[in-house]
């Protein structure tokens, strides 16, 4: 009797086991899926394109932002203006309208990271210019005019048409941003014309920054700042350096032996120069000359030295005439952004 009661005993005991194995199983099961992604797949976003997919994913976290802070310089005071506003002033300003549609939905993106990284409530640093706004209206941070200010200086005829296709590629990308890991792109950088490859970011700023890495970027031989040249004679070169810095010491019987380039980025832009007794970083010299890049090359003529540059901007981040070859050929503004910005996805 008691062997029996032993036996029943232990069948139950397994029977335990067996159930409370089988309901972790089921547990995992329904936590983590079956790795088909069958229900992501039936999702509203189901309709958007295979490789676009994944850039397409919602950060629940970040909060709703509806209205900016910007300082303008003209008035000099402060406006609070309805961000999507914001944001067609600045593609406005920034991005030539006739590039493709895709290209300004680019520029959009951008710009509206750009200045939601500027908004203190998302982890940003207002602009030391802005006198407590968010943003300046300047170059310091990215231009922004108003509807009527850039209808001006448009050709006459066209102003509302160029306007209304801007507005269209702002409402086609309306709340979306680029995030990295889980959080909102701090350095969405752009400029206009690259020298067919765009910058590692600490090349140019220092700071390693993982999405902001060196690119291929064709199709801009046709930007009109591609190739640009300066020409300085000899006295008025030596005297240009030795104002800026008084240590360099350099002469204009000698200046030819005093300016050498030491070395140069993945893309080509000078990364160190030295004049005279001092080493400086291309990127200074190029400000100090007011040269459009920093990929340059110094050619000594018999009675002047010309400065020869290639592209026109920072070189870092998405360049505005390599987003509109890209679209030219097809591209379409996700893309262009993952091109630009390695790793990122847009978020809305």
């Amino acid at each position: 009797m008691r062997r029996v009661f032993i036996t029943a005993h232990l069948k139950n005991f397994l029977l335990l086991i067996i159930a409370f194995i089988s309901f972790i199983v089921i547990t995992s099961v329904l936590i983590v899926g079956v790795g088909d992604n069958k229900s992501l797949n039936k999702s509203k976003n189901s309709i958007i394109k295979q490789e676009e997919y994944k850039s397409l994913i919602k950060i629940s976290s970040l909060p709703q932002i509806s209205k900016i802070k910007v300082f303008i310089s003209k008035e000099n005071k402060i406006k609070e203006i309805n961000l999507e506003e914001y944001i067609t002033g600045v593609v406005a300003a920034e991005m030539p309208a006739e590039f493709e549609i895709d290209a300004l939905k680019a520029q959009a993106v951008a710009s509206r990271t750009y200045a939601l990284a500027h908004v203190t409530e998302l982890g940003g640093i207002l602009c030391k210019n802005a006198n407590g706004a968010n943003l300046c209206d300047t170059v310091h941070c990215q231009v922004y005019v108003s509807k009527e200010e850039r209808i001006k200086l448009w050709p006459k005829g066209l102003g509302e048409k160029y306007w209304d296709k801007i507005k269209t590629a702002v409402v086609g990308t309306q709340g979306e941003v680029l995030t990295y890991n889980n959080s909102l792109v701090m350095e969405p950088y752009y400029f206009a014309t690259s020298s067919g490859k765009t910058e590692n970011s600490e090349e140019v700023f220092s700071n390693n920054i993982p999405y902001l890495r060196s690119v291929e970027s064709g199709g801009e031989e046709r930007a009109p700042k591609f190739k640009s040249s300066k020409i300085f004679g000899y006295n008025e070169l030596s005297q240009i350096i030795n104002n800026n810095y008084s240590n360099a010491k350099v002469t204009s019987t000698n200046i030819k032996k005093q300016i050498t380039i030491i070395d140069r980025t993945e893309a080509g832009s000078v990364k160190n120069i030295k004049i005279g007794s001092i080493t400086m970083t291309g990127s200074k010299f190029r400000t100090m000359l007011g040269l459009n890049s920093s990929n340059f090359e110094i050619v000594f003529n018999l009675k002047s030295v010309e400065i020869d540059t290639t592209g026109y901007g920072h070189g870092v981040g998405m360049s505005q005439w390599g987003a509109d070859a890209m679209a030219k050929e097809g591209k379409n503004y996700i893309q262009i952004l993952n091109h630009y910005y390695l790793g990122t996805v847009i978020s809305k």
